[in-house]
Formats: C-alpha cells, structure tokens, sequence
C-alpha cells in the first residue's frame, strides 16, 4: 500500500482477485483496514474501532506493539530465510524458552506455519509413534481446514469437505447449558461426560487409538471451558487405555485463559503429550504455529527420520517476534493481568448484562476469552441467530465485535488498557439491547 492507494482501489482489487475463506464470495464486502495501532484497528476515513476478536483471536499483544515490529526490522536485518536443516538463533531460543515454560515432560518443540498444520503433525506423531491410527476428537470443536485437522474438526465446516482422514472419530464433550448427558451439575456433567469418552473408546478399541485429542478450552464452537476435573478425567483415560492425549492450544495459548496454555486450568501436574499452538505466540506477526513434544515421542524419531517437513519451519522472522512476545509476557505480567481483569472486570460485567436482558442465554468464559449466547426463548434455549443489528450497533460506536453463529465472543488483545476493555463492554451492552428488540 502506498499513501495514494484509496479505499475504493482496495475494495476494488479485493472484490475481483482475492478468494476468501469461510465464504460466498458474491456475497461479502470486506471492510478496508487502512492501519492498525495498540487495541484498535483503523478504516480509510480514520475512523478507530476496538478489535474485540483480537482479530481471529490472535492479536494476543494487540498491533504494532514497537517490540515485536523492533524484532522483525532487526531480524530482517540480518537472516530472512533459512532453510530449517540449519540451526537458527531465534527458532532455538524460543524453541528452548517454550519447553522450559510449559508445565509438564516437554523436550523438543516442532514448528510449523500455523495451528492447522500444528494439528496434522501432532496427528503424524501420534500415528507414527504409536503405531496405531485412530484419533477421537470432540463434537464441538475446530481444529484447522487442512486434511486431518478439518475432519477432526467437530462441527459444521468439516461437512461438505472431501474426507480426508477416515479414521478420525467424534465423542461429546461436557458442555452444562446444552448438555448431552441431560446433566444437572458440572460435576454431574463431568462424569458422564468422561463415561461416554470411556465408553466411545471401548466401542472403537483401544488397541487402534492413537490420540485423543482436545481444545483445551472449546473456542470458536462456542468459548466452553470443561468444569473441573474433566481434562484430568481424560488424562487418566489415556494413561488406562495406552493412548496419547493431544492438547489443542491453538486458540487459548499463551495468556489468553490467564495462563501460558489452557490446560493447566487442569491441575498443577497435568500435562499432554502433545500440543499444538499458533496465534498469541507471537501474537499473530507473521504466520507460525507449534507442536510441543514429550521426549518419548522425540525418541521414537531418535535414529529414524520424521516423514515431514515445512520450508517455513520455524522461519526467522516469525521466531523473532515470538522471543520478543515472550519477553514482554513475562516483564508486564501479562497473564496475571489477564486472570485478574477477566475475574474482575469482564466476568461480573458479562453477568450482570446478561441477568437484565432477556436475549442472553448465558455468558461464560475465562481470562480474555468469554462467550455471550443469544437465545430466543430462555427456557427452550432456542437460538438466536439474527445479530444484525447488535453487530451494527457495536461497529457504529467503535468496537469490532466477533460474531459466531448465535453468539458474540469477547477475545480482546491482551494488552488492552483497562478503560479500553470497560468502553468496549459498555458498548457490548448497549449492543445487547438491539438483540432483545429481536426477540
């Protein structure tokens, strides 16, 4: 872009030659960005709106934060592309500060060059290792739109895919408000959540299965954080039944749960044998994502070779960001501020809007990630799907908001200023009252 392009040119070279995802491409107009700064992305007219998706829940350190831009112009400088059989500076060094921070027997760290093909390759690993083949994975979940990764993926996009992977199966995981294990309690829930796991493993054998693999917390099927004692249930179903268990942290890594990954939510021992990662580790810079390895995967690949590659694998100028991202994780404090704001300003602020508006089904989340699920009628639950007028709503008055389905997710950067996170919420909330009218 140069300073004479204008929004009209944009509009134009974008309506004629990009083909975009998830979408019917004679029926989308997508917003020009001309510029991005701190929490707020910026259109042709200058007009500021809160990015309260932190884009696709990836702008963890919000934009052009001047260390992670430092980085790469540094970077940039000296290495721009290294084929990965070379050793790299920043790839080890963010390599090695990963392993040493992630609680539980991690060695090694994988790159790749984003959260679905993280996915594929944590699926190799545990085929490969294991010897065996079959991957159970959640209803409710999404895992990526390549091969594995779209038909591990448990809701609707996977459907109208060609099938990729045929030995990829679903389960139901807990979620108490649509529960299918008609529960009364989290605790009921949990339990017979684990009971259905254990039964779906006997059904398909557990001399097949691979990996069981989990978002840590569900993300965009719907923001679900598994009540207490569920991660750990599968934990122990793994260690039982000799099958690998896959954490899936693409979306809820580094911080956005108030935590380094979600899955310490879990208890201060539990650990995966695999995880997956991308977005909030360098914030989204430049395209990089991750597998986290146990040494006895690592072992397995000791003296013979691993059958998969990237080019990009751990390019420089993604890693570069990714060191400086974690520097300024740990000098703010960054994830203690996101589990303190999210338990003390957006949780109770979430809760009260959806005690006074009868189009809130439920509000639920953690840290800086939370769903508000609109509904139609309170007692069937039945959804509400028409949010056009609370997206409007938000987008008039300077928020962005992320609109999934029958529910707007609140994912804002990580780094956002306290009066920024209470203004953008205020605006939810008056947002919120244009779905009620809708009912």
């Amino acid at each position: 872009m140069t300073e004479s392009t204008t929004e009209s040119q944009v509009r134009s070279d974008d309506r004629a030659h990009v083909f975009h995802s998830w979408s019917a491409q004679g029926k989308i107009n997508p917003m020009p960005v001309a510029a991005a700064e701190g929490s707020r992305i910026y259109d042709y007219e200058g007009r500021g709106y809160l990015d309260f998706g932190s884009q696709l829940v990836s702008a963890n350190l919000g934009h052009n934060h001047p260390d992670l831009v430092a980085a790469i112009r540094e970077q940039a400088g000296r290495v721009t592309n290294l084929n990965p059989a070379f050793a790299s500076d920043v790839r080890g060094e963010l390599a090695r500060r990963i392993v040493e921070s992630a609680q539980g027997e991690f060695s090694h760290v994988f790159f790749t060059n984003g959260g679905a093909d993280a996915v594929e390759h944590a699926i190799r690993m545990a085929r490969l290792h294991t010897g065996k083949n079959k991957i159970l994975a959640a209803y409710r979940s999404y895992h990526g739109a390549t091969g594995s990764a779209i038909m591990a993926t448990g809701e609707g996009r996977r459907l109208g895919n060609p099938t990729t992977d045929g030995d990829i199966y679903h389960f139901w995981g807990p979620f108490l408000y649509r529960s299918a294990f008609h529960a009364d309690s989290p605790e009921q829930e949990c339990s017979r959540a684990l009971e259905h796991l254990e039964q779906t493993i006997l059904f398909e054998g557990p001399g097949q299965i691979a990996a069981i693999m989990l978002e840590s917390m569900v993300g965009s099927s719907g923001v679900i954080a598994p009540p207490e004692g569920y991660l750990r249930g599968v934990r122990e179903l793994c260690d039982k039944y000799g099958i690998l268990y896959i954490a899936d942290e693409v979306m809820v890594g580094f911080g956005r749960t108030g935590k380094l990954f979600a899955y310490e939510h879990g208890g201060a021992d539990l650990a995966p044998d695999l995880v997956t990662f991308a977005k909030g580790v360098n914030s989204g810079y430049v395209p990089l994502g991750g597998v986290l390895i146990h040494p006895a995967i690592v072992e397995t690949f000791s003296e013979r070779p691993y059958p998969g590659g990237l080019t990009y694998s751990g390019h420089p100028l993604a890693c570069a960001p990714g060191v400086a991202a974690l520097d300024v994780y740990e000098r703010e404090g960054i994830f203690e501020r996101v589990a303190r704001l999210g338990e003390e300003v957006i949780g109770p602020r979430l809760r009260e809007i959806a005690q006074n508006h009868p189009s809130v089904g439920e509000v639920r989340g953690r840290g800086f990630f939370w769903a508000i699920e609109f509904v139609r009628d309170r007692a069937t639950k039945e959804p509400l799907t028409d949010l056009g007028e609370f997206a409007a709503y938000c987008k008039e008055h300077g928020v962005w908001p992320m609109v999934s389905a029958h529910r707007t997710h609140i994912a804002p950067p990580l780094n956002i200023s306290e009066e920024e996170l209470i203004e953008g919420l205020e605006v939810i909330e008056a947002a919120v009252a244009r779905a009620d009218v809708a009912l």
